[in-house]
């Protein structure tokens, strides 16, 4: 088996030998190449570790069967995902940040009411 740089094998009391993850310090970042999905790059130590973990999770072998603590690491991992995809669409968000629940739906109804006057004047011009 082929490990890569996240994967570190070890051998228990027992004897036996077996597989965890290095490490858990793992940066998320989501980027907006033009397209519609965007790109989500993985970082340890400033050095790209998305083909690592592109490996890990495409692989033939599920990681779940041979690596320990492999759930605990893709929970850790889905979390910054979330955090880095939440960034990303609020940097690009017209939304106003801030805002209490009321005035967000207040902008919300504004801004959509606001793109439907030209369907508006469309159908009274017709």
């Amino acid at each position: 088996m082929k490990l890569n740089r996240l994967v570190q094998q070890y051998q228990g009391s027992d004897g036996e030998v077996g597989y965890k993850m290095a490490t858990f310090d793992i940066d998320v970042i989501a980027k907006s190449t033009g397209g519609l999905a965007p790109t989500i790059l993985y970082f340890h130590n400033n050095q790209d570790v998305t083909d690592d973990i592109r490996s890990l999770r495409f692989g033939v072998d599920s990681p779940y069967t041979y690596i320990d603590d492999y759930g605990q690491f893709q929970t850790m991992l889905y979390k910054k995902e979330q955090q880095a995809l939440n960034n990303l669409y609020d940097t690009i968000s017209i939304r106003p940040r801030n805002m209490s629940t009321a005035k967000q739906i207040l902008w919300s109804f504004g801004v959509l009411l606001l793109m439907g006057i030209p369907l508006l004047v469309a159908m009274i011009l017709r």
